[in-house]
């Protein structure tokens, strides 16, 4: 795991890969709590019976959204952002979903920083961000997630 206390720090790793997370199973309980939090109860992803037969994957599948929603959970397990006042997902750019993940799939962050820019004392920070899911040769996405950094002086 990588530690970083500032601007400076973070900066040092422009261009690098900065990690893999721990792989994380997606269980049919999250994908079922995922839809009742957003009320997003679609049949692909919740009526197993229905998905082995209707379905092209023959499984139900995580909403694109619930696998978007891990990257915090995943980030923090390859990076530790010290001495902060406050941190903010400030967006998510060239998002592409590139394969449906199936449920009991197992998924890991693969990331690396792509651009920093020091904006008045703010920390902009472009992640490339790529969901890869076990044993399969695309991945679940693609992007580049951007968040802020209010270091501590």
């Amino acid at each position: 795991m990588i530690t970083i206390k500032n601007h400076a720090e973070f900066e040092s790793y422009l261009g690098q890969e900065l990690g893999v997370s721990e792989w994380h199973q997606i269980s049919q309980q999250q994908i079922n709590l995922f839809a009742d939090a957003t009320l997003d109860h679609q049949w692909i992803h919740i009526d197993e019976e229905r998905a082995k037969t209707d379905s092209p994957f023959q499984s139900t599948i995580a909403h694109g959204y619930l696998t978007l929603s891990l990257i915090p959970y995943l980030w923090k397990q390859i990076i530790a952002i010290q001495n902060l006042k406050m941190e903010i997902n400030y967006g998510i750019e060239k998002l592409r979903f590139a394969q449906a993940v199936k449920v009991n799939s197992q998924v890991r962050l693969k990331v690396r920083l792509v651009a920093i820019a020091n904006l008045r004392g703010v920390t902009r920070a472009n992640i490339a961000i790529e969901l890869e899911i076990k044993d399969e040769k695309k991945p679940a996405f693609t992007g580049e997630t951007v968040f802020l950094y209010h270091f501590n002086a």
